[in-house]
């Protein structure tokens, strides 16, 4: 037996001697009394009775044990031409006087506080001084909409918001006090004070008597220690969206988010103290939280914040700048990141001018990694490109290579195996265990591993709802998929993603992985539209590399002669539109669902995450010159 099937048979066989054991590596105030509660479920609870503080753990343990010169944050914003680095020294000194600031205006443990920053290290400052305190941050993405960011000041009531005067996008400022202002004036709950972080580009000006400037609020404050918290205490709420337009508040503790991952650090990413981690992500978005802020402080790593783009910051070449500049181990980013590079330098001439030697490996996940990908990104930077799959949810990995436990060869489009903690299983409708090949829906045998959500903020009830009442004793995640032969996993995409052609359900993930092996197709998408024959019909939308071989006409038959062959005819696949570019989140998730509604002539809402509104309206056109959308 390998090492990875010895831990992962006794992550879920004896999970209190394994993950007590990956609990030795937090500095508890208080040792805990139970490594797993199950005494009540389905709300489990780990570490129960133990006591800790995450930016303790973070920041000054680290200063303890004599690393206090390592660096802690590079800033690197190419939009603002500015690169900063911070020690941990330096960090735990900012975030100890902005703690203070924040106690000096009344927030005291268990307060929330919601962060509404663009990617610059006072975001990081922010959160870790919330943490400090046992206060609860609830970080929005920088720039949402108004009544978005309304919805989740009424739903965390939040003490204080901390934000700045804007943000940079690509060439773009976008002024923040604006949209905090309206979304203030939208809200019934009224928090008591702004702090508002003032950046060159823009001034803002201040509500006197509710907002202070970053430095006022700062000036004379003195530095807070560390408040020690519950194991099973929140640390954040993060809102994810639900399928009713009303965000699920999605809770994680303390006590057993460190644990795992400070684990996942060493095992899932083969990192060591000392080694330079960048997570090309957003704070706004769980990776954020995870991996630029809490893992890698956590495990006493340095950490890249980025305030760019992964083309046009200035080029293509500015992932590959970055890795080089500051000797980066590990990459983890989106497939749609990949995409966007190998469409504009699909030759890869950009990362000839870098020296990317300290690379040592690239993680990708967020959405499907289409083996397309995979194989150019393979190709290009010749480490191991390693697929894995987790959700807002769970905060952390279900699925991995493990490069620090064990490595299995590579198979493109499965993201390796369930990481110890999580037991996987395909299920059918009624529950009922899959064999190996068969495709079914994917959920995970409860109880869940430290790390994953408690519940959701303040609704139990519909955490049971959302997750846990449609299989009784699994959590749903929404996905479909199937183990093959060796027991790897494959993640088909979310089970809305699964059409019916005149009663074959098919998924349009497969459809999508055949299309993306065409030499001309940059990024696609398959939908199912509505048809009054068949029920539904599959239809692609393909980006296409600069400089395309082929004519569209060409390649329109090749897409369609191509999924004939691979899939079969059964898929009706007949038809595709070819666009300048795909709607997606701003982390990267392509917004299937809103274009699906758009083709079947439904309302639809634009979603608060959407990177590019406008995007639809060339969408919506597209679809109206071949006879789909609203009539």
């Amino acid at each position: 037996m390998g090492l990875y099937e010895t831990q992962y048979r006794e992550s879920i066989e004896k999970p209190d001697s394994f993950w007590g054991r990956a609990a030795k590596e937090i500095a508890w105030q208080k040792p805990y009394e139970r490594v797993l509660d199950d005494s009540n479920p389905p709300f489990y609870r780990w570490f129960r009775g133990g006591m800790l503080n995450t930016c303790h753990n973070a920041l000054d343990l680290h200063i303890e044990q004599g690393r206090g010169d390592q660096n802690a944050i590079i800033y690197d914003s190419p939009v603002t031409d500015t690169v900063r680095t911070i020690t941990y020294q330096e960090l735990r000194d900012e975030v100890a006087l902005f703690a203070g600031a924040l106690g000096r205006l009344g927030v005291v443990k268990g307060d929330r506080v919601i962060v509404y920053m663009p990617m610059i290290p006072q975001a990081a400052v922010a959160m870790l001084a919330c943490a400090r305190l046992g206060a609860v941050h609830s970080v929005v993405f920088g720039g949402f909409a108004p009544q978005e960011l309304a919805i989740r000041i009424d739903d965390a009531k939040p003490k204080l918001i901390v934000s700045a005067s804007c943000g940079v996008e690509g060439k773009k400022v976008i002024e923040y006090k604006p949209l905090l202002d309206r979304a203030i004036e939208l809200a019934s709950h009224k928090p008591e004070h702004c702090i508002i972080y003032q950046r060159p580009q823009v001034s803002s000006s201040l509500v006197k008597g509710r907002d202070l400037d970053w430095g006022e609020a700062t000036a004379g404050a003195a530095p807070a220690g560390c408040v020690p918290v519950e194991a099973t205490d929140p640390l954040y709420i993060l809102y994810t969206s639900g399928t009713t337009g009303i965000p699920k508040g999605v809770v994680r503790d303390n006590g057993g988010h460190a644990v795992a991952l400070k684990w996942s650090m060493k095992y899932v990413y083969d990192v060591q103290p000392g080694d330079v981690y960048w997570a090309a992500s957003d704070v706004g978005w769980v990776v954020g939280h995870s991996y630029i802020i809490y893992a890698p402080l956590l495990y006493g790593c340095t950490t890249v914040m980025y305030e760019g783009k992964p083309v046009g910051t200035p080029d293509p070449g500015a992932f590959w700048r970055v890795i080089s500049q500051h000797k980066v181990r590990a990459l983890f980013t989106a497939p749609t990141a990949f995409r966007a590079i190998k469409k504009e330098d699909p030759k890869g001439e950009y990362l000839k001018k870098y020296d990317i030697a300290s690379l040592k490996y690239l993680f990708l996940a967020g959405e499907r990694l289409d083996p397309d990908t995979y194989h150019w990104a393979s190709d290009m930077l010749k480490v191991p490109v390693v697929d894995h799959w987790w959700q807002t949810e769970t905060g952390w990995a279900i699925a991995a290579n493990c490069m620090g436990l064990e490595r299995f060869p590579i198979k493109a489009g499965s993201p390796t195996k369930p990481v110890p903690g999580y037991l996987v299983e395909i299920i059918d409708e009624n529950g009922k265990p899959q064999p190996r090949g068969t495709e079914g829906l994917v959920a995970m045998k409860l109880p869940l591993p430290p790390g994953t959500l408690p519940t959701l903020w303040q609704n139990d009830e519909k955490f049971k709802e959302s997750y846990l009442e449609s299989f009784p004793g699994y959590y749903f995640t929404g996905d479909g998929g199937y183990f093959d032969s060796d027991g790897y996993v494959y993640i088909m995409g979310r089970v809305d993603d699964v059409i019916n052609v005149a009663g074959h359900r098919l998924s349009t993930g497969a459809m999508e992985e055949v299309i993306a092996k065409h030499p001309d197709v940059a990024e696609c998408a398959v939908i199912g539209v509505a048809d009054d024959f068949k029920g539904q019909l599959p239809l692609g939308f393909v980006v296409l590399k600069e400089g395309a071989a082929k004519g569209e006409k060409a390649i329109m038959d090749d897409l369609v002669t191509m999924v004939r062959d691979q899939i079969g005819a059964v898929a009706v696949f007949k038809q595709a539109i070819i666009v300048k570019r795909l709607p997606k989140t701003r982390s990267g998730k392509i917004l299937r669902s809103t274009m699906r509604k758009i083709a079947d002539g439904q309302e639809f809402k634009v979603p608060s995450t959407i990177d590019d509104p406008e995007i639809l309206k060339e969408i919506e056109g597209s679809l109206k010159a071949i006879g789909y959308g609203a009539k």
